[in-house]
């Protein structure tokens, strides 16, 4: 046993041997992976072995088309047979919407450059011949997906990294993590301690207990997960891999036979009291019953398994994360803490990306490529509490092969952080999302409509609420609760010159204003988008969304380092309305002897104010393109502020505004979404945010990459457009299309109620520069579920493009 390593790798399943094998690529030899009993004993040795490519968003299909890429090559590289081979893969669809789905798959993977094809169920029978097809609406076709030995692939891996200089010890259990000064220092393991720079938690199923030992949050939970191998049945190898969704199961050739298994619609969490430490090479036991509903699936679509006989029933246990992500990245609690962990059933196919990531991220001190997908900060807290995990695991393992409707919200682990508005919304009609665990009233239903969601492709049940909601924040006064914004206090002797360095804008201001600014990376890249508040000449208040509040605050903390400062999180110390439209200042004029008047009052401004019989601090900025204020009331004022403005509200048109509505609003002003249409990957100048970037001020982070930037043409950049039918909708990630050729794809999209059209914005790309005179020129179109649409381009937003209305 060694006693000390630059890198210690907790697990050796297939992960934690990609990340080996990857940073012995990049030069790290002295790399030590520990294994508590063989490689490959967790959930690696049991799984199916399918390598799919096409993934939810561009960075992670990035990773996963890698997978196949690897796999292909890794026997030639290390003697190693893999078992991989590109068998192509068949999805069919039973129902027209289902359809509709795997179309706009097709058209969101003609972004990511994935080999597809939508098929016809005559097609699909002569690809897969064992498939019953005439009760199918469709299908798609991915040549390029495989399958792959798991247990060979990881060796593969293995082998690859002890090549390169790693080591791997197995039988060894790792019993705590040392720390030092926020860092991790080191393992300690039941055969001695192990110094060490680095640790990564590749613990898988046992993720969330190594965590724990080192004070991080993995939410992770471990839960049954089912499938038959048959006998021979005469399969003939080169089979695609068959998922019928609809059906929950997937389909693919072992031996002659045929390997089915599936994600039921509810399912069996497993390990609710911790994963034994003597489950090794284990498996549970079988549950025909519970498995009765993917076997009828099954049978109706491949009638020749209900006679054929069944050689092997597995029930491995896999891990599962709240919303069916896995995690990668740096943990905010401890420093030089990794986690890989929480592949929710697609570990193998993700394996190899995953593995280069986290090796990237590692060597390089930052992620090579925007992870926020999978990056682990995107929990909160609360979200590893045992209970919640057993609660949502239930749901998430059949949310892998459900629809994946627009809109679609979590039914299980419901109710966690909630506003003190939140009984008084519902009794208003408010119909809830969640985001980061806050109960968000999405939309409120008006007389006659019942207060849940009816999903579909097209016009949701809620679309004329919203629409009513929208038009009442353009004409009227709308009501928001804003309460789930992250809040942070940031103050102390140094807090000028640390904002100054890790904001873009220029935050030096007398107190009581506010900045909208992004904090950048050394690339220039958006990794904060957030208002900052001077409230003293020594305290600022930030606040940001909830989605990203664990990794700004990580961020931030990060960019503080020794300084003077704190940061203090006092989201739960305010409720926050947004009170928006043209008529805001009537209203709250009426319940404040504040001078609310332009001259008085100018956007971007913040101070306290008397409001009815509390003090609030009211701050003039907005989010969806109309004047108003958001309020910061102490949480124990809000419900009596609240009742005020709905009594004083009446005689306006006050009328209750949800997410849906402020995301149709900032669509049409063409307000951006920190992790849809900016990130990482992405810089103000390309954003169309130069405004926010202070040129004057000699040193913020990411200053000279934008100077590279400034001065030259911008090859990639993002554009506002609006279709010419009012009918379709956009949702996202839909190609663009300039003279017949792809230019980009749409981040984020939205039907704009007061354009009576749908309004989307996206990235472009020329060689040659994206400028107004190429956005004004060429014929644009956009393309839903294959169909292509023409659309208008602009640089500006399509709805007040001036801000006048904003500053009135």
């Amino acid at each position: 046993m060694l006693d000390r390593a630059e890198i210690v790798i907790i697990g050796g399943g297939i992960v934690g041997c990609s990340i080996a094998y990857h940073l012995t690529r990049m030069g790290r030899a002295d790399v030590l992976l520990l294994e508590k009993s063989g490689l490959t004993h967790g959930a690696t040795w049991h799984a199916a072995g399918l390598v799919g490519q096409l993934r939810s968003s561009h960075n992670l299909t990035r990773l996963a088309r890698y997978g196949a890429v690897l796999y292909e090559r890794l026997e030639a590289e290390t003697g190693q047979a893999t078992g991989f081979r590109r068998s192509g893969s068949i999805s069919v669809a039973r129902t027209a919407e289902r359809l509709i789905e795997l179309k706009r798959g097709a058209s969101m993977a003609r972004c990511f450059g994935v080999d597809i094809e939508v098929i016809s169920p005559a097609e699909a029978g002569a690809l897969w011949p064992l498939m019953r097809t005439d009760d199918l609406a469709g299908a798609v076709w991915i040549p390029g997906d495989g399958r792959t030995n798991p247990i060979d692939t990881t060796l593969a891996l293995a082998r690859g990294a002890r090549q390169g200089g790693a080591t791997v010890i197995e039988n060894v259990t790792v019993t705590g993590i040392r720390r030092e000064r926020g860092a991790a220092t080191g393992v300690s393991t039941d055969q001695g301690d192990i110094a060490c720079e680095i640790v990564v938690n590749c613990a898988g199923m046992w993720g969330r207990q190594v965590g724990a030992m080192a004070g991080v949050n993995v939410p992770l939970h471990a839960s049954e997960h089912f499938y038959i191998v048959t006998e021979p049945m005469g399969v003939a190898r080169d089979l695609p891999v068959l998922r019928d969704t609809d059906g929950y199961i997937y389909v693919r050739e072992e031996v002659g036979g045929l390997l089915m298994g599936g994600f039921e619609p509810v399912a069996k969490p497993w390990g609710m009291d911790g994963i034994p430490e003597d489950f090794k090479f284990s498996l549970l036991p079988e549950d025909w019953e519970h498995f009765r509903l993917l076997m009828e699936q099954a049978c109706i679509r491949i009638p020749s398994l209900e006679t054929a006989p069944v050689r092997r029933h597995v029930n491995g246990p896999e891990s599962f994360t709240p919303d069916n992500r896995y995690m990668l990245g740096e943990a905010p609690e401890v420093r030089n803490f990794f986690v890989a962990a929480g592949f929710n059933s697609v570990g193998i196919a993700s394996a190899a990306g995953a593995g280069q990531a986290v090796a990237e991220w590692i060597v390089g001190g930052e992620p090579s490529i925007d992870l926020w997908d999978v990056d682990i900060r995107r929990f909160m807290p609360f979200q590893g509490n045992a209970r919640y995990l057993r609660e949502r695991t239930r749901e998430v393992v059949g949310l892998l092969y459900a629809m994946h409707w627009p809109f679609r919200q979590p039914e299980t682990a419901r109710n966690m952080r909630c506003s003190v508005l939140h009984d008084r919304l519902a009794a208003r009609g408010a119909v809830f999302g969640v985001v980061a665990g806050w109960e968000r009233a999405n939309w409120f239903a008006t007389d006659g409509v019942e207060p849940r969601y009816v999903y579909t492709y097209g016009r949701q049940n809620w679309f004329p609420c919203a629409a009513a909601e929208h038009r009442a924040v353009r004409e009227a006064v709308g009501l928001f609760d804003q309460t789930s914004l992250a809040k942070f206090l940031v103050q102390g002797p140094d807090v000028v010159s640390v904002l100054q360095r890790l904001c873009a804008n220029d935050v030096d201001v007398p107190p009581g204003r506010i900045v909208y600014t992004q904090m950048l990376n050394r690339h220039g890249g958006i990794e904060c988008d957030l208002t900052v508040s001077r409230l003293a000449d020594d305290i600022y208040m930030i606040v940001t969304i909830a989605a990203s509040a664990t990794h700004d605050a990580d961020w931030i903390r990060r960019g503080i380092g020794g300084s003077r400062v704190t940061l203090t999180d006092a989201t739960s110390s305010y409720t926050v309305l947004g009170v928006m439209g043209p008529r805001s200042r009537e209203l709250l004029a009426g319940l404040t002897s504040t001078d609310l008047s332009n001259p008085a009052f100018p956007f971007a401004t913040t101070r306290e104010i008397e409001l009815g019989d509390a003090v609030v601090r009211a701050t003039r900025i907005t989010y969806v393109g109309e004047l108003g204020w958001e309020l910061y009331i102490p949480t124990e004022f809000a419900t009596g502020v609240y009742e005020r403005m709905v009594a004083a509200g009446a005689s306006l048109g006050l009328r209750h505004a949800g997410y849906h509505a402020m995301d149709t609003l900032r669509m049409e002003k063409g307000y951006r979404s920190w992790g849809h249409d900016i990130g990482i990957d992405d810089t103000p100048l390309q954003a169309g945010l130069g405004f926010a970037v202070s040129w004057k001020k000699p040193d913020f982070t990411g200053r000279d990459a934008l100077l590279g930037q400034r001065d030259k043409p911008l090859a990639r950049r993002l554009v506002m457009f609006t279709l010419w039918d009012p009918q379709p909708l956009l949702l996202g990630d839909e190609p663009i299309w300039r003279d017949n050729v792809l230019v980009g794809r749409i981040t984020s999209a939205a039907y704009g109620h007061t354009l009576a059209r749908s309004v989307a914005m996206g990235y472009v790309t020329h060689p040659d520069g994206v400028d107004t005179a190429f956005v004004s020129t060429g014929r644009w179109e956009l393309e839903i579920a294959t169909e292509r649409f023409p659309a208008t381009a602009s640089l500006d937003p399509p709805y007040d493009p001036t801000s006048r209305r904003v500053r009135m």
